[in-house]
């Protein structure tokens, strides 16, 4: 069991009866860490990989190739302070480096 079946109290109150509105602990564990996965849910919306496919192993291998540039994104984010990029540009400078890279793989095997 992650967490006791305990309340805690909120800090707020009940407009009618004024008295302390208690959350399971779990609730209010759930309702503070949510948000991190609210914005990663609402990023990976924008500017999806994933394309229509019959082959479900293809969605799953699609769906992990977003969430991993996601997180580098905000990975990159997260140590550049100094430079703001937004997720599309950051898209777009990855698909040019992966492009470039592989030019110069084709090349070099001619």
């Amino acid at each position: 069991m992650i967490h006791e079946a305990t309340t805690v109290n909120t800090g707020w109150k009940d407009r009618k009866t004024s008295m302390e509105i208690k959350k399971p602990y779990a609730v209010v564990q759930y309702n503070e860490f949510i948000k991190g996965i609210d914005r990663a849910d609402q990023y990976l919306s924008y500017y999806s990989v994933l394309r229509k496919t019959v082959k479900w192993l293809k969605n799953v291998v699609q769906y992990l190739l977003n969430c991993a540039l996601f997180n580098a994104f905000f990975m990159y984010r997260t140590l550049n302070t100094n430079k703001k990029v937004n997720y599309k540009n950051f898209l777009h400078e990855i698909g040019r480096t992966w492009i470039s890279e592989i030019q110069i793989a084709m090349s070099n095997r001619k």
